[in-house]
Order: structure tokens, then sequence, then C-alpha cells
């Protein structure tokens, strides 16, 4: 295998792949971004992306196109292997997170025939370097395409597959992913362009919303004219959620930063207190099932 491995990279011309470019149409379909519970790279793969007609024909309207498209995938591979640490104890595989959110369905025989020679290839040529494949916001349709592919597919490249409907994206992602390296869009915390939270302040706290529980976050306030702010997302389903802020002389009145609503997803806020007091997030899971909460918090001082 190796010796057919060997012979591939200098046919497809692995040597020079990093240096191509491969055009920029297809830049949001596949991306390196964070790492997972394990310190694997995570390259994130998002099919909706082809569904636009435009990048669709430009990817996938003549054979050449295909081709390129191919090459494109193994070039991005070979950056995430880039990232990787093939020292004793080091980290040597990617988790591979590939999104079905809006994917051109099985009638788009180019990009079925495509996806196939871009698992042969990686399967073919990159047997170990993938930690754990998972596929999310997974339609029904998508079984029954990965049912024609299974046969050709290893026993072992089967067992590193996952599979996540709409509804347990976020949930599955946390087994695998920290929250703070779970895109907001994915139920977590992180923001493209990030300035507010950095490395050193960016993990969360967890708390646990019992079936008609309500439970509180408490920020202290102590300096005046400090800005405070949080992030906070929920997992397993909608619950309702207010912010305030209460001041430490109870003379004063109570300031609603964020009436009662329904949320599911992550918020970000922030407030700017002109007397001492604490920042309270009050969370109500009146459901019949358990619930996850995860936020964090930070606070910027006046420097006047």
């Amino acid at each position: 295998m190796l010796k057919k491995t060997l012979q591939w990279r200098k046919d497809f011309n692995i040597q020079s792949i990093l240096e191509e470019d491969l055009g920029s149409d297809l830049a949001p379909a596949a991306y390196m971004s964070g790492v997972d519970n394990q310190g694997h790279p995570i390259c994130y793969n998002i099919f909706g992306v082809l569904d636009d007609e435009e990048i669709y024909n430009k990817t996938f309207g003549t054979e050449e196109k295909r081709n390129q498209f191919l090459r494109w995938r193994v070039q991005l591979m070979e950056k995430g292997i880039q990232q990787l640490d093939f020292k004793a104890g080091g980290v040597s595989s990617l988790l591979q997170i590939n999104d079905l959110k809006n994917s051109p369905g099985p009638s788009k025989k180019e990009v079925r025939v495509a996806t196939k020679q871009a698992v042969d290839l990686l399967q073919d040529n990159y047997p170990e370097f993938v930690a754990k494949n998972i596929f999310i916001n997974v339609p029904f349709w998508y079984y029954a395409v990965h049912s024609l592919l299974s046969p050709f597919l290893t026993q072992r490249t089967k067992s590193k597959f996952v599979f996540a409907r709409p509804a347990k994206v976020t949930e599955t992602l946390l087994k695998y992913i920290p929250i703070h390296e779970i895109p907001i869009q994915y139920g977590g915390l992180k923001r493209e362009n990030e300035f507010e939270f950095s490395v050193s302040d960016c993990e969360a706290s967890e708390i646990l919303l019992k079936a008609g529980s309500t439970e509180t976050i408490e920020i202290p306030a102590v300096d005046v004219e400090s800005t405070f702010i949080w992030d906070v997302t929920i997992v397993g389903g909608e619950v309702s959620y207010k912010e305030e802020f209460v001041p430490e002389d109870e003379t004063s009145y109570t300031i609603i930063i964020q009436k009662d609503k329904k949320v599911s997803s992550t918020i970000r806020n922030t407030f700017k207190n002109t007397e001492a007091g604490k920042v309270v997030l009050t969370i109500k899971n009146s459901s019949s099932k358990k619930k996850k909460a995860f936020y964090r918090h930070k606070i910027k001082k006046s420097t006047t």
C-alpha cells in the first residue's frame, strides 16, 4: 500500500500542490479551524456552498473542473497535515466535520461522482490521517446515498463515521470539541474574527438545567463604569432567558438589560454599569427534559 501511495503522490504531483492557486471560489466550502478535545486540527467541509448554481457549474461543469476539485481537496488535506505533529505522543490525525445542510441532492450526478472520487482518494492515500469523520445536518436522502458508498469503504473507515440530524448537531459536536471551539452557527461560542475573548479567557463554564428548573448566573460589578461582556449558549432546546443589572444600593432600581424571551442559540451582550451591583442572567427550563447552558464573561474596567 505504501508503494502505491508513493507512486500516486508522484503521479499527482503532490510535491508542488501546496503552492498551487486552485481558485478562491471554494474557500468557504472547506477550511481548517481550531482543535478538538484531543488536539486534532479540525477541517470543516461545507457542502451547502456547492448548491449555488454558479459555483456548482464552475466546480463540476467539465471533467477538467472536476479534476481540479479533487486536486483542491487533496491540497486542503495536505495543508491540514502541515499542522500535525508526528513525534512520539504528538497529534497525527485530523477531525473532519462535514456539514450537509443545503447540500446538492442525489440528483446532482456530478457532485455524487466527484465526492466518491474524493472519498476514494483520501481513503487510499491518507488512511490514518482522519481520527473521526462527523457528518452534521444530515438529510434523510443522504443515508440512502451513504448506503450505496458503504460497500466501497473499509471497515476501519466506516468505524470513524458519526452522523447527526439537525436537532442533534451541538450535542454531537460537544462529544469531541470544546464549546469555545464550536462555531456559533453550530451552537458553540466561536466567532469569526473574535476580538473580545482571547486564547487565555475563551473557555466557558457549564450549568446543568434540570427539567422544570431555573438557574441564575451572577457577574459581580464592583467597579463603576466597567463594561461587561458575556456569551451564553443553550444545548438541548429552547429556554426562557432574561438579563438584569441588580444595584448594590437597595434604594436603586433594577435595570432590565434583556426582557424575558425564548432562546435556543448563542447570545452575546454587553452592559456598562454606573454603580456597584451585579449582572444577573436567569435561565428557565420549563420542559420535561434536562438541558445544558455554557457561559463565559469578562470585564473591561474604565481607564479614566
